[in-house]
């Protein structure tokens, strides 16, 4: 005799453990900015909390949308993006000295949209071609003008993190695809020997700057590395639990700059110590092994290498914000993602998290069939 189920049967396939997990480190970036702000919810923690639920329902949205849709759609979201890139660089807005926006009624990022695009528009080309070809040269250099044209349009911004970022996801689907190992070994020597004459030709000053400081911390603590110095001293002031919520003061005497967006686990690690810190590293973890899961379950070899493209995506934006604010790599301006006070890296992961839900909703059915 069969039973009514009280949920409906789509809603109860969604994998709960993992929005309620996601749900947890966006709220935990809530306490944060709450507490960034000297305890009160303006002006970071009330907008960031109504941007993250609306975001999550779209994610939610999203994950209904069949597999079908974005193998379809990935190679045209993909012609669109660039367009949106060269249009920044005609006639796009201009805040911080740089020109990262457009102006269309709302002011919209588009190398945002390029991460997750990137990776749905190389899984796709791969999709096509049959596996025998994968090893051809004529399976790798269309490959990485999908990849190097968006990059160079984004580090003309300038914005080399972003630009990091997205060569990073195309090249991991690459890689994923079944690219010559030594392919990649040759592309990393080119690029170490290329790399003095772009740190002298092509980097801007600032960004030079930034390498320089990486190299040496304590050449400019009062200038370029005051950032890396403060927060690193916010960071070891927590010791093991932390100072408290509220009680952090690197932050609330104003001595760590940026520290609701870009430095905000910095912000975060004075308070909760040590102990908070893992916390939050061990949930991005469990994210990003999910969305490997994910990959690894799929049937189809798109599903694969968007979900694994994705989830490192995710892992990009984590590793490199944490590496930036403990002073193991230069700063590059990317963000801890559900925490950083900001709209450009919710959206983004709650994006990549959206596709990954659909990607393990159509397994689930594949398993269930």
């Amino acid at each position: 005799m069969s039973r009514t189920r009280l949920v409906p049967d789509p809603i109860a396939r969604l994998p709960w453990r993992v929005i309620l997990l996601v749900v947890a480190i966006g709220a935990f970036g809530q306490v944060v900015l709450y507490s960034a702000a000297g305890g009160s919810l303006q002006p970071w923690a009330l907008s960031q909390g109504i941007r993250f639920f609306v975001l999550l329902g779209a994610a939610l949205a999203i994950s209904y949308v069949p597999e079908r849709v974005w193998k379809s759609s990935a190679l045209p979201a993909y012609v669109v993006i660039v367009i949106a890139l060269v249009l920044v660089e005609l006639v796009g807005a201009v805040r911080g000295g740089s020109q990262r926006w457009l102006d269309v009624g709302i002011r919209l990022q588009p190398s945002e949209f390029m991460k997750p695009v990137i990776v749905l528009a190389c899984a796709r080309f791969y999709d096509m071609l049959p596996p025998g070809e994968t090893r051809r040269f004529g399976a790798i250099w269309p490959a990485a003008l999908l990849i190097g044209i968006p990059a160079a349009l984004i580090a003309k911004q300038p914005d080399l993190g972003t630009a990091l970022m997205v060569c990073g996801g195309g090249i991991i689907v690459m890689f994923l695809a079944g690219v010559p190992m030594r392919l990649f070994i040759g592309g990393a020597l080119a690029l170490s020997i290329a790399a003095p004459i772009a740190f002298n030709y092509v980097l801007h000053d600032y960004q030079r700057n930034r390498v320089l400081i990486f190299l040496d911390p304590e050449s400019d603590p009062l200038g370029t590395g005051y950032h890396i110095s403060q927060s690193k001293i916010a960071i070891g002031s927590g010791g093991l639990w932390g100072k408290g919520f509220l009680n952090g003061t690197q932050s609330h005497l104003d001595y760590l700059p940026e520290g609701h967006t870009d430095f905000v686990f910095a912000t975060m690690a004075e308070e909760w110590g040590l102990v908070g810190g893992c916390l939050l590293i061990l949930a991005f973890l469990l994210v990003i092994r999910w969305g490997v899961n994910v990959g690894q379950q799929a049937t189809t070899r798109f599903a694969r290498l968007t979900a694994a493209g994705l989830a490192t995506t995710i892992f990009f934006y984590v590793a490199i914000n944490l590496s930036m604010v403990m002073g193991l790599a230069p700063v590059v301006g990317i963000p801890l993602p559900l925490v950083s006070f900001g709209s450009s890296a919710q959206m983004t992961v709650l994006l990549c998290l959206g596709i990954l839900m659909s990607i393990d909703r159509q397994n689930r059915r594949a398993v269930r069939w």
